[in-house]
């Protein structure tokens, strides 16, 4: 079985579900409330874990009942909480209006995870042991910097979304194997509107970039090749809150175990086109047993 090292936040997601979101100045009636753990690396790290890889957590939570919550949660899914700090204050938290036709929009509050400014005992002696290393940008640059580093010394793929997105200083990108921006943010790193010419610049500094391209499936650009798109399974979505974490996270466990780049895009798509049809981030993450039978169905319809 392969082994997923994920260094980033635990968030506990506060979900407002309404018909259409406010505008500034505007409030309007929601019809539904859900607590829902997320953050982008505890996400990833459930979506690896249902994926079927043995999966690690580095992070933080905070000494509250989110805090505990979010521990458990991530238990019962399966994921290694042995590299989880718990820390004095409250837990990072999302704030999420959900509107009728899946979008959402996000506040986050870091809490806990601005305490992860570095590397602890131990942490790099695991990610040394994983086949891949996931990192997001909800916690300090210096702890993804120091994890993207550990990596590369010891040979360890290294997949980073740049999310929320910001400027990546020159020493991570060079420690970066594989990039994974939504097309937003691959066109906030580059200032290209394309997707596909977006993604070939990201190639002067990173050897590989995947843009997630929403309901069109992604892009794949390899240096010396022609980028390779890969379409998304037709789906009426639900709420697309932490598809790209089911994205991510499925994509990493295909990769560590050796899948071809297009199979493994697909397998991936697969799964976040599953979790866009329930409501939830990592409670909407299909497991791989539903990810493989659909992928079975996608293709007989197909071929």
């Amino acid at each position: 079985m392969t082994h997923i090292a994920v260094l980033g936040s635990t968030n506990m997601d506060l979900v407002a579900y309404v018909a259409k979101a406010p505008q500034r100045g505007e409030t309007v009636t929601g019809r539904e409330f859900r607590t829902i753990p997320g953050g982008k690396g505890a996400n990833q790290a459930v979506a690896a874990a249902h994926a079927g890889s043995d999966v690690s957590m580095i992070g933080a939570v905070g000494a509250d009942a989110f805090g505990s919550l979010l521990r458990t949660t991530l238990e019962h899914s399966g994921v290694d909480t042995d590299h989880l700090r718990t820390t004095e204050g409250p837990s990072g938290t999302a704030h999420i209006v959900v509107d009728d036709e899946g979008g959402n929009a996000i506040v986050v509050v870091p809490g806990a995870n601005a305490t992860v400014d570095h590397l602890a005992p131990g942490d790099e002696a695991l990610i040394a042991g994983a086949d891949a290393l996931l990192l997001q940008l909800e916690i300090p640059l210096d702890a993804v910097l120091a994890g993207a580093e550990a990596a590369r010394r010891h040979g360890v793929r290294t997949i980073l979304t740049p999310s929320p997105v910001q400027s990546l200083p020159p020493e991570l990108l060079s420690s970066i194997d594989l990039l994974v921006p939504n097309e937003h943010e691959a066109a906030a790193l580059t200032g290209l509107t394309d997707p596909r010419e977006a993604a070939i610049a990201l190639l002067d500094q990173v050897p590989e970039v995947v843009v997630t391209l929403g309901a069109a499936g992604s892009l794949y650009a390899v240096r010396g090749a022609e980028p390779l798109a890969v379409p998304a399974p037709r789906v009426t979505a639900v709420d697309s809150t932490g598809a790209g974490d089911t994205f991510v996270g499925t994509l990493a466990v295909a990769l560590a175990e050796g899948r071809p780049m297009r199979a493994a895009l697909a397998w991936a798509s697969t799964a976040a086109s599953l979790s866009v049809q329930r409501a939830g981030a990592s409670s909407s993450m299909p497991y791989r047993s539903e990810i493989d039978a659909q992928a079975a169905s996608n293709t007989r319809h197909t071929s």
